[in-house]
This record gives structure tokens, C-alpha cells and sequence, in this order.
């Protein structure tokens, strides 16, 4: 089972920019997309009606404005949309898929970058999403949870860590939140599992040369409970062709959804 995910930072432009002729080449079971930035009547049918693929979106109430989609080769048993927490709902940032066993999940967690008030409400969702990743895995279920967290975890997760100890997506709370995920909440980061090297990022930002000069940040994941993470055999990042400001993250697992 091959699992992408990817921040599109627009899905029209990703489009536009290459994105769906390199997927095709890909030989992927599930692809999560965040940031779609369009409301599912402005999607074009190369987008809604993927060949070979059945496709859900939960999109944003503001127009041109965050979203999920996710694609599946393998029709889910089950899809949600939205978590159940009406601030964050409203705002496009949960699409589920439940198959035998398994359920992944594409999710766009919020920036703070923009003051103080979205940094509270980053940490609204960061209580609500822990709450109910913990459901989730109590039920048993195996999860791969696939999105943009806008965090670096680690100092190897972020170029310029000592200029970004005071920044969003850097903070010492939003770190500590991911530590907590994994160390006390039992998921694991399945990229850092499988790729221990430094250098290794997402996102760059779009100012002065920082994707030329690999000045970035690991803030794209696939985070996923024990059992499945065990199944993970091979992980890749493609900074290569420029579709985003993000990078596709690509997982191969030992899991089959048939």
C-alpha cells in the first residue's frame, strides 16, 4: 500500500503545475491533499473523477480557503467529514477514510503565522485533534494520520532552528505537543522511523532562494499508530519538480486494502 500526502497550497494550481502527471506516475493507493483552496464546484473533473480513483473533499465554509481530499483506489467502507468540532469543521481540515482494520486520514492543521489570535486557535485544535486521534486509537483500529501539521519537531527538522525558536511552528508548546503524541500517546512519525537523515524537508519557504538553498522545514507527516508503522517499508520526500510550496511525502507499507 503506497500512501502521498501533500500540502497543494492550491489544488488548481498544482494542476497546473504538473502535480496530476506526476501522481499518475506513481502507482499510489491513497493520496491525502491539504490546502485545496477551492470550493468542490470549482474543482475540475481531472480532480473530482481521477481515473481509477473514488475521491472525498471536505472544503472550507471561506472561499478559496484551506480543504482536504483524499483519493482511494479501494472504495472505503466508511468516509467522514469534519471531527465534530464546529470551529475547525467549518474550516475544511478533516476528510476520513475507514477500510478493513485501517482508517487514514487527511488533515491540515492551522497556521499561526498570522498573530496571536490563529496561534490560540491552533492550540484549540491541537487539544481537539489529540482528543480524538486518542479515540481513534482506542478502538483498536490502525490509523495513518497524513497531513501538514505546521510544526517542525526537531532541530533536524527545520534548517534555521536558533532563528525560529520564537516563531510559529517552532514554539516550544508545538513541539512539545508532537513529543507528547509520540511518546506518551504511542504514534510514531513514520518518516523519521525510516529516515534518520538531517536536511530532509517539506516546505520552503517562497522568499529569496530558500528551495535552491534547502533552508526548510519538516512539517509535512504521516503519523500512525504502532502496528501499521511496523508495515512501513520505504519513505520519500519530492522536492524535485515544484508543484507547491510543499513537497510530496510518499509511504510504502506492507498492508494490503483489498
Amino acid at each position: 500500500m503506497r500512501i502521498i500526502t501533500f500540502n497543494a497550497n492550491g489544488i488548481r494550481s498544482a494542476g497546473d503545475k504538473g502535480f496530476w502527471d506526476w501522481f499518475d506516475s506513481q502507482d499510489a493507493d491513497i493520496l491525502c491533499v491539504q490546502e485545496l483552496k477551492a470550493q468542490l464546484a470549482d474543482l475540475p473533473e481531472a480532480v473530482t473523477r481521477r481515473a481509477g480513483y473514488e475521491a472525498f473533499f471536505h472544503c472550507a465554509q471561506k472561499r478559496g480557503y484551506s480543504g482536504c481530499g483524499l483519493w482511494s483506489r479501494v472504495a472505503p467502507r466508511g468516509i467522514q467529514t469534519g471531527f465534530g468540532v464546529p470551529e475547525f469543521d467549518d474550516e475544511g481540515r478533516y476528510v476520513r477514510a475507514d477500510f478493513d482494520g485501517l482508517s487514514v486520514l487527511s488533515v491540515y492543521f492551522p497556521s499561526g503565522t498570522s498573530g496571536d489570535e490563529r496561534q490560540a486557535a491552533k492550540y484549540r485544535f491541537l487539544d481537539a485533534i489529540l482528543a480524538h486521534m486518542r479515540e481513534l486509537k482506542a478502538t483498536g483500529r490502525e490509523v495513518i494520520l497524513c497531513g501538514d501539521l505546521n510544526i517542525a519537531h526537531k532541530e533536524i527538522d527545520i534548517k534555521n532552528w536558533k532563528g525560529n525558536l520564537t516563531h510559529s511552528g517552532f514554539l516550544p508548546e508545538e513541539r512539545a505537543w508532537v513529543t507528547r503524541l509520540l511518546d506518551e500517546e504511542g504514534w510514531c512519525d513514520v518518516f523519521r522511523q525510516l529516515d534518520p537523515r538531517p536536511e530532509q524537508y517539506t516546505w520552503w519557504s517562497q522568499r529569496g532562494q530558500a528551495r535552491a538553498k534547502n533552508v526548510g522545514w519538516r512539517i509535512d507527516y504521516q503519523m500512525a499508530t504502532p502496528g501499521i508503522a511496523a508495515r512501513a517499508r520505504a519513505t520519500s520526500i519530492y522536492p524535485t519538480e515544484k508543484f507547491s510550496d510543499h513537497a510530496p511525502l510518499t509511504v510504502d507499507y506492507e498492508w494490503s486494502l483489498a
